[in-house]
């Protein structure tokens, strides 16, 4: 159960829009459906999803259950990079999806991890994120680590949330970044005018950190690495955004005018952690698509 206090700067908002801000982790289509089910209450009175909110209302939210997924197993080819008993390093194609969800439940990573290791993956994030312990982005193409086991799971987590757990990206970014090396120190959180986006901002948002390095510069554009400090939903996409130089094909937060049937040229090229039971320090790097040294050639000449 959550409890929301309405204060008078949030008073005449329609009940599901000011949810909607509060909880990023559900959507608005996801309220209103609360509502109607009458798991959310305002002054412990079932209300519509219109009402408009008073100063001092007081908001009662049961904890959501989704419903159960059965996922089906398939046979889609994997890019193991590394495998051992305990977790294997994939290299993600752009385009694919890692996990289910937002009405995607078929044709993603975790679908193909299903057929492939069956109930040999970690359960930590349930039935329909298993072995998932980090994302990448589903036009983001490159490294990610999957847990076959808790142990591993837990483990892994922990040097993501102590930051120990190294991750470099490269993007091809729009203009000439001036400075070789640059540190965007700026808070993310869910957009208040478009809730599929993030975007920098102080309200309901958490720090975030991305460092980059320039390793190239064209008439027109920038090649360059990113480091994550912290690991925010679309970090690196909304940040280099934020800084005027948005990604090259970024369907969502870049320019319209960008060629977007490739997606967005983000690529993780390196992941290093600590080995859950060898202790052992493990990195592992990949190259860029073919598209990428395409797209490289072509502003290389511009």
């Amino acid at each position: 159960m959550r409890e929301y206090m309405i204060k008078e700067e949030d008073s005449k908002k329609r009940l599901d829009k000011y949810l909607s801000e509060q909880e990023n982790d559900l959507s608005r289509s996801t309220i209103q459906k609360m509502i109607d089910n009458k798991t959310i209450l305002v002054n412990d009175m079932v209300v519509k999803a219109n009402y408009k909110l008073k100063e001092n209302d007081l908001i009662k939210i049961a904890d959501y259950i989704k419903p159960a997924i059965n996922l089906k197993p398939e046979n889609i080819k994997l890019d193991i990079v590394y495998e051992d008993d305990d977790l294997l390093v994939i290299n993600k194609p752009s385009g694919m999806v890692v996990h289910p969800g937002n009405g995607v439940y078929e044709h993603t990573l975790v679908n193909a991890l299903l057929y492939y290791f069956e109930n040999n993956l970690s359960t930590i994030n349930g039935n329909e994120r298993p072995g998932i312990v980090h994302r990448i982005d589903k036009d983001t193409s490159g490294l990610i680590v999957v847990a076959k086991n808790d142990k591993t799971h837990l483990h892994l987590s922990e040097q993501l949330q102590n930051k120990s757990l190294y991750r470099i990206y490269v993007a091809i970014v729009h203009e000439q970044l001036k400075d070789r090396k640059i540190i965007i120190d700026a808070p993310i959180g869910r957009s208040k005018n478009d809730r599929t986006k993030m975007a920098v901002t102080s309200f309901n948002s958490k720090p975030a950190i991305t460092h980059v390095n320039v390793l190239n510069v064209y008439k027109e554009y920038s090649y360059i690495e990113c480091q994550l400090e912290t690991g925010r939903t679309h970090q690196i996409r909304v940040h280099l955004n934020y800084i005027k130089h948005p990604i090259y094909g970024d369907p969502k937060y870049g320019y319209k005018k960008d060629d977007i049937s490739y997606g967005q040229y983000l690529h993780a090229k390196k992941i290093g952690f600590i080995h859950p039971r060898t202790q052992e320090y493990l990195e592992f790097e990949i190259d860029i698509p073919q598209e990428f040294k395409d797209l490289i050639t072509t502003i290389s000449y511009e």
